[in-house]
């Protein structure tokens, strides 16, 4: 029986840190398994898990992979049992384990975990996942964000909720500080008063935005370390050149197809006029809708539909042929807005079985054909792609990847997907800092930077600066921009002083969250011997900050009396 659920979470300028204890006792008179499952978001880290039973405690120790692995097999010399953390959906991955405690007896689990939120859209979005699967005494989710911004807006909602639960949750914020407390007493959780099954099964959600000066963004600085956000707002978007690449190829067959056009049509709707598009479609066989890019006007729009409707999936997958027809049309394209951004958007479901299948030397044929002039973005649809071949020919053509998950919402994962790419407001972006003053300093390049997004920038300030100066520049739609901010160090600092929720290094936290997360990627399109330089270097932090990243995992002891050692790694999409 699950006595107390508890889920505390901490938002500060956008860095999440949430902890989950569970408190179960067993009301049984023999001994029984006692059971914490809890599902994270996938873009957070473990960073301390422990058990304690009847007072005794037993905590998680993050160690370097390998070495956990060796610690784990010796303990368990009859072969594996699966890891503790499983991916179980689009956003989520799952946190499970069992003790065996005796009867009477008490257990309490606690699980910590911090992401940094990501602006996507126009919003941050804290998902806590909601299934205790019982009815329990005492839950509460209980909520603190502080954004020294100011908050713009802010909403809080539950996939479960009724009349009497909404009833159970109170919002309280004033212009940088909001504090969200869900606690429904065990009748508002149960689905009716006959029976005990509960209500909370879902997803609880909190969704905000902050407020912003039209600047050069904002600078926060915490124990010598900074933050710079930056998403500006407003501003002209740049006319896209769009090849969307579609594999038809026999297993896209059925849904996935039907899927694949209901998303196409709601794409074309939204192609503004300036755009310019084409359609390449792929079996074993290429074939190009037309042989350039079209305006996007209503006829051409209403052209490309038609031809939507009528896709037929069969035959192989050449890939290869696909992408370089699609940098052919882009190569030749003529007439297009000076000022505008060329990207291709590649759908396929598999591995390339026709034309060129190596995909090493796909990927090197692309990224010199692409040499660096269009955005590569690849959506791999459900589980028979190669997702690591995907991402990485993404990544090394500055775009990324995304794996669409076969359910009934495909369609608006695909929609999601274009709507988060359809309006680039700046291109080429440098930010700049004063080189001397800086360690450690995170990626400060980037290539696009669409609408609703934000561009994140962290490191750590080496000398006694009083004014950290910043220059921004990019290219936009209509002109050159150069924009220049300082910060006054000890005003900065002062913001956090007097905050008694917030964990004091959390900056310093955030820093080292950015960087692993940034060398994990930059290493997936790495050379070999890169490759193995950015994953030490990310290793190193993961270990020093105790994060359970895709390097690291975290060996959980139990009590002598049971299987002794388990271990939670951290899954990747790529697998």
């Amino acid at each position: 029986e699950i006595y107390s659920l508890h889920v505390d979470c901490k938002v500060t300028s956008r860095f999440a840190h949430t902890v989950i204890t569970s408190r179960i006792v067993n009301r049984a008179n023999e001994s029984q398994e006692a059971t914490f499952e809890v599902e994270l978001p996938k873009t957070a880290f473990i960073t301390n898990f422990s058990m304690s039973i009847d007072g005794e405690v037993y905590p998680g120790i993050i160690k370097e992979k390998a070495a956990a692995q060796k610690e784990y097999d010796t303990a368990v010399s009859q072969g594996q049992s699966a890891g503790l953390v499983k991916i179980t959906d689009r956003k989520l991955e799952q946190f499970h384990v069992s003790v065996s405690i005796a009867a009477a007896s008490k257990v309490t689990f606690e699980l910590t975990y911090e992401e940094l939120l990501k602006r996507q859209l126009g919003k941050y979005e804290l998902l806590i996942k909601v299934r205790p699967k019982q009815l329990v005494k005492h839950f509460q989710i209980d909520v603190h964000i502080f954004e020294p911004q100011g908050i713009h807006f802010l909403e809080a909602d539950g996939t479960f909720m009724t009349n009497e639960l909404t009833e159970a949750l109170t919002k309280v914020q004033n212009e940088t500080k909001a504090h969200i407390l869900f606690k429904p007493t065990v009748d508002q959780q149960k689905k009716n008063s006959e029976l005990d099954e509960t209500l909370l099964n879902g997803d609880f959600v909190v969704r905000y935005d902050v407020k912003r000066e039209a600047t050069a963004g904002d600078i926060q600085i915490v124990n010598g370390y900074f933050v710079h956000y930056f998403a500006p707002q407003e501003m002209p978007v740049f006319p896209k050149n769009v090849i969307f690449v579609i594999d038809r190829s026999g297993s896209m067959a059925g849904k996935k197809i039907e899927q694949t056009m209901d998303a196409l049509l709601k794409i074309l709707q939204d192609l503004h006029p300036e755009d310019h598009f084409n359609f390449i479609t792929f079996n074993n066989k290429v074939v190009e809708w037309k042989s350039s890019l079209l305006p996007a006007t209503e006829e051409n729009v209403a052209s490309a539909a038609a031809l939507v409707q009528t896709l037929t999936a069969r035959g192989g997958t050449d890939i290869s042929g696909a992408l370089l027809a699609a940098v052919g049309v882009l190569e030749k394209a003529e007439g297009l807005p000076e000022r505008s951004v060329s990207m291709i958007i590649l759908l396929t479901d598999g591995q390339p079985t026709s034309g060129e299948r190596n995909v090493e030397v796909i990927q090197e044929n692309i990224q010199k054909a692409i040499n660096g002039k269009y955005a590569l973005f690849c959506l791999g649809f459900g589980f028979d792609v190669s997702y690591k071949f995907l991402e990485k020919m993404a990544l090394s053509n500055g775009g990324l990847a995304r794996r669409i998950y076969e359910n009934a919402d495909a369609a608006l994962q695909l929609q999601g997907f274009y709507q988060e790419v359809a309006t680039p407001i700046l291109m080429q972006i440098e930010m700049q800092y004063p080189e001397n003053s800086i360690e450690g300093l995170t990626k400060n390049n980037f290539k696009l930077f669409f609408e609703g997004s934000e561009i994140i920038v962290s490191g750590k300030i080496s000398n006694e600066l009083d004014l950290l100066p910043v220059e921004i520049k990019a290219q936009s739609h209509t002109s050159d921009l150069t924009l220049k901010e300082e910060a006054n160090v000890k005003e900065k600092e002062q913001v956090f002083q007097n905050q008694k929720y917030i964990f004091g290094n959390f900056i310093e936290r955030l820093w080292a969250y950015l960087t692993i997360q940034q060398l994990l990627e930059k290493a997936i399109s790495a050379q070999e011997e890169d490759q193995k330089a950015l994953e030490a270097q990310a290793l190193d932090l993961s270990l020093r900050y105790s994060f359970v990243t895709p390097l690291t995992s975290m060996v959980v002891t139990k009590p002598s009396d049971q299987q002794q050692k388990e271990l939670a790694n951290k899954p990747t999409e790529a697998g």
